[in-house]
This record gives structure tokens, sequence and C-alpha cells, in this order.
């Protein structure tokens, strides 16, 4: 097999221990999709480097090039030095290239000692140097994690902790962030611009952050590199830049950009519907015997947008696995029309007329290894079916007018799920929900990972559904957007509604008070 054209070069070994990034005319396809197109850039030692783009402008492609998950087709890599070829991530870590991934790759049933130490070489696993390695890095970087804990137990938060730690201990002298706060709370993503601050700082390290977020690369980065379409569009110093101008070179036109101040309110919308859902006293307890939901109750009427409020692992996931039936209630009735629905049997909340938007799309919202055509058919089989069997003709066509009607960008229905960017993958569940036209609409982070044109996309629709008499739920820890789409705000805490608040009439001190559990 004929290798591609393409080299990595590390300069000095030992005696260059923060060489900068030059990536030269890289080129990837995937068939007629081009992810990456003659890209060039430079990633300077001692700096933190913004990669900002669309879902699908080929960040993630190129960062993977970089550390020998993907293969170029053609294009060099230059780390100034010794001539290599990096063909796997063991390599791109013995020249210390290192990546945090968008996606954990962590082993739920083991410890984070055994996660941080999967894949050494060593014959010999010795705990308690594993331990004692956990802690130091975790000291120096303000990382702290009980190196015994089942990573299983952690919450989002500490699970990123483990895998920069886990990257962290190979010293890397260049260091990749992939959407790195996607599932961070504020407190937490501050931590992490801090480390990264140290990284460069103190160790001389190369940086670079993928990213979507615009506030978040110009309080965290020194430069900005701007992609489209697999190419780079714009290279600027952070400094002279803005959010609008930014936002314009990512999309190639101007985007509406949510803003904590910018309150929308639909005209007419208000809480004159009859009730969609209810929750009354709703109770979930775990198998240990915690409980989850305490006594919640809510009402989300037709034509509604009810956003939920409030800090992450206050019992958000649980309630949307409840009004998915993934959960079922320990007390407490759920009503959907005014007909209560038997809570944790398969499919009834979907019968009843629940949508979901899960906020995990991977885990819970489609199956990346079938189609498009298929993912899109998953929750209304009987009408691309007759007599037990697949109308494959009636789905590509139903496929077809709902890629249409939903804007999916993708080469054609058939075409994996894995092969689509996380925006034009979000469309896609969210264009299946809506098709079967639900009574209830349950949004759970539906924008997280997304970027700014994606994140109008989603708004536009969710505000489109209520408008055609959908109750909308929307379950989100970013408070712009709950104050940017929500008619009505309830506040989650402890698993039970502390209060709630007409969007036109919101009290931000009384409202922080009630995330914090403090009213």
């Amino acid at each position: 097999m004929t290798q591609p054209d393409v080299t990595v070069v590390v300069g000095g070994g030992a005696k260059a221990p923060s060489p900068a990034v030059a990536i030269r005319s890289i080129t990837k396809s995937y068939g007629a999709l081009r992810a990456c197109d003659d890209v060039s850039m430079v990633l300077q030692a001692g700096r933190i480097h913004g990669i900002l783009g669309q879902n699908g402008a080929g960040k993630s492609t190129l960062m993977k090039i970089l550390i020998g998950l993907v293969t170029p087709d053609s294009g060099e890599i230059h780390l100034a030095g010794e001539r290599v070829q990096v063909t796997s991530p063991q390599q791109a870590a013995d020249l210390g290239i290192g990546m945090v991934h968008q996606h954990f790759s962590l082993v739920d049933a083991l410890t984070v000692w055994e996660n941080v130490v999967l894949g050494d070489r060593s014959s010999r696993l010795d705990a308690d140097r594993a331990r004692a390695l956990v802690a130091e890095i975790g000291g120096r970087y303000g990382l702290g994690i009980d190196p015994d804990a089942r990573v299983g137990t952690l919450t989002a938060g500490q699970r990123q902790r483990v895998e920069i730690v886990k990257c962290l201990r190979r010293n890397p002298r260049v260091l990749i962030f992939d959407e790195p706060t996607s599932v961070l709370t504020m407190e937490e993503s501050e931590q992490l611009f801090g480390v990264l601050r140290q990284v460069v700082r103190d160790e001389g390290g190369t940086v670079a952050l993928v990213s979507h977020r615009l506030e978040e690369v110009l309080k965290a980065t020194d430069d900005v590199v701007i992609m489209r379409d697999g190419r780079v569009v714009a290279e600027m110093p952070t400094s002279g830049t803005s959010p609008d101008e930014l936002a314009r070179a990512m999309v190639g036109r101007d985007v509406r950009l949510r803003t904590s101040d910018a309150h929308h309110m639909r005209s007419g919308a208000g809480t004159d519907g009859d009730v969609a859902l209810r929750l009354s006293g709703v109770t979930v307890r775990s198998r240990r015997g915690g409980t989850e939901l305490d006594g919640l109750s809510l009402t989300v009427r037709a034509g509604e947008i009810v956003g939920v409020a409030g800090a992450e692992g206050n019992g958000q996931r649980v309630l949307a696995d409840v009004l998915s039936s993934l959960r079922r209630v320990t007390s407490g009735t759920v009503e959907v029309g005014g007909a209560a629905v038997d809570t944790g049997r398969a499919g009834a909340m979907a019968a009843a007329g629940i949508g979901v938007v899960p906020e995990d799309r991977h885990d819970s919202g489609c199956v990346l290894d079938m189609t498009v055509a298929e993912n899109l058919a998953l929750t209304s089989l009987d009408r691309v079916s007759s007599r037990g069997a697949l109308d494959l003709p009636a789905m590509r066509e139903s496929a077809e007018r709902l890629i249409a009607q939903f804007g999916v960008s993708c080469p054609s229905p058939d075409v994996p799920m894995w092969t689509l960017s996380g925006g034009n993958q979000q469309r896609v569940v969210l264009a299946r929900e809506l098709s079967v036209r639900p009574k209830v609409l349950v949004a759970a982070q539906p924008t997280r990972g997304l970027d700014v044109s994606a994140i109008e996309y989603m708004g536009d629709r969710l505000r489109e559904a209520a408008a055609d008499g959908v109750g909308v739920l929307l379950i989100s820890s970013e408070l712009d957007e709950i104050l940017h789409l929500a008619d009505r705000i309830v506040v989650i805490y402890k698993g039970a509604i502390v209060g709630e608040m007409p969007n036109e009439a919101v009290d931000m001190a009384r409202l922080g008070m009630l995330i914090g559990g403090a009213a």
C-alpha cells in the first residue's frame, strides 16, 4: 500500500521543549466530502490558539490528523527537526503531542487511576505509583480527583478532569483540546482556562483550543484561526476581533447571537393554551435509595416554551429520562394532554405524544452506524413499512423530504450518521421528533456542542414548534439560552422545582439565588 506524501518534522529533541507547529497544505477527503481542503496554519509555542469554525468545518479532522488518528491524503506537518510520520496516537504521544477529545474515551467500570494508566506499555502495573501520579498532576494543575473513584460515578466535569490528567501525565509539548467545555459548568471552564494558561506560561507549551464558542475563544486564546468548508478563511490576534466578526467569518453571513440581556418573547406567546404536559409530585429514587427527583411538579401548555434552569446535576437528566420512558417514577404522575402515562414502559411517552431531543445524541438520540434514512424512521417505522417489512423506497422518500425540510447537509440519505457533523446529526434528531407532530417536545441541552449557526437554527425551530401549538420543555444549563427562548422559566434544585417566573418579568438576582439553592 502506497503511503501518502505526509511528513511530520520534530525539532531539536530534548533541546527544543516547545516547538511551534506548522501545518502545510493538508488535504483529507471522505468520498465526495472534503473535510480538509489545502489547509495551512502555524501554531506558535507559548501561545493558545483558538481553532474556530462551524460543525463540519474540518477542525476536528485536522486535529485528528495531527494526533495520528486520521491519515491525510496529502500535505505536511512540521514541528521543526527530526522527520517522522505520525501514524498512531501512541507515536504522537512519543513526539510530545497530546489531545483531550470532545467525547470521553474512559471506561466507566474502572477507577480513575486505572483509566489514567490504561494503554501503558509497561509490563508491570504499579497501583500506588499510579495513584501518586494522579494526585501529583491534580495538585500541580488544580485538577484534584480521587484516584480510586469509579469513573462511572463521576460528573461530566470530573470525567473531563480525568481526561486532562490522562493527557498531561505524558508531559505533552503540544496540547490539543477538542470542544473541551461542552459539558462543563462556567466554574469548571474557568478552571480549565487556568490550566491552559499554566501550560503555555510556565512550561512554554503550545495549545490548540478547538471550539465553536465565541466568548470562550475571546477569553482564553491569544490567536484565532477560523475554518469554513474545510479551509482556513481567516487568522487574527484575538485582541483585535469581536464576536460579530468571528461569527461572520465562521458562517459567511451575519448571525443573530445570543446575549444574556436579550430576552426574546414571541408575539402572542403566553400561558393561555391547554395543558400539554403535567408532572405532579414526581419522585424518582435510585437503586441505592438516593432521591433524584423530589416531588417535582410542573406544567407546559400548548404553544409555550418552558425553560428549566439550574446548575447541572440537579435532576435535569433524570427528568428527561422519565419523559423518554427510560425511568419509572417512584411516586407521582405524568400526564400528556390530560391522560396519565405509564412511566418506564418502553415507547409509552412517544405513543402519548412526547418527542425528545436528548442531551447526548450519541448516547440515546441516534445510531451512528445506521444510515440517515434509518435514523429518521426510528420512531415511526409503521409509516415506512407494510406487513412487517420495511418499504425501503418509502423510507428513502420520507428521508429526502425531511432532509430538505430541515436543511440537513449530507450527500445522501444512505450515508451513515457518523459521517455527519454534530450540527447535522442534531438536525436529524430534531427532524425525526417533529415529523410525528408531537404534543410536547422535550429539548434537553439542544445546542450543546453546536456552532453559532446551528444554535441560531435550533432556536428558530423551537420557536416555530411552539407557534404550531407544540408545548416545548427546554432543559438547559445555558442560562442565556433559556432567557433567549423561554416564555416561562422554572428552576430545578436538588430534584425539585423551587421557583418560577415569566420571562418578561425576570428578577435576575432572585433567579441566581434560586439556581444556587439560596432562596
